[in-house]
């Protein structure tokens, strides 16, 4: 879709935009929400695994949840889509309403 790291020159503009390859230890980020499902069979979990172990590794606040069912949207049924959802909105909320108040 964007290229492949097989090719060097492809996998050069690849890094360029990769988040991972881009990771600033020393930078202050805000605390990321990283969402994914163990079924996803268009982005593979490991990606956003990595990423959680990348800001673990600096010390950095993250939050993370992966559902074990699911797809591509995370979520296998109602149920899960309500609970993903209700994770998403709590998480920005907090975030939103920290801010506000400081």
């Amino acid at each position: 879709e964007y290229g492949s790291p097989e090719v060097p020159e492809e996998r050069e503009w690849l890094e360029k935009m990769s988040p991972y390859h881009n990771f600033d230890a020393d930078a202050d980020y805000p605390e990321p929400f990283f969402v994914t499902s163990t079924k996803d069979d268009r982005v593979h979990p490991g990606h956003a695994r990595k990423m959680a172990k990348l800001f673990e590794a600096a010390g950095k606040p993250f939050l993370y949840y992966e559902n074990i069912d699911g797809g591509h949207s995370a979520a296998a049924n109602q149920q899960e889509t309500a609970k993903r959802v209700a994770l998403e909105f709590t998480y920005l909320t907090e975030k939103l309403m920290a801010e506000s108040t400081e």
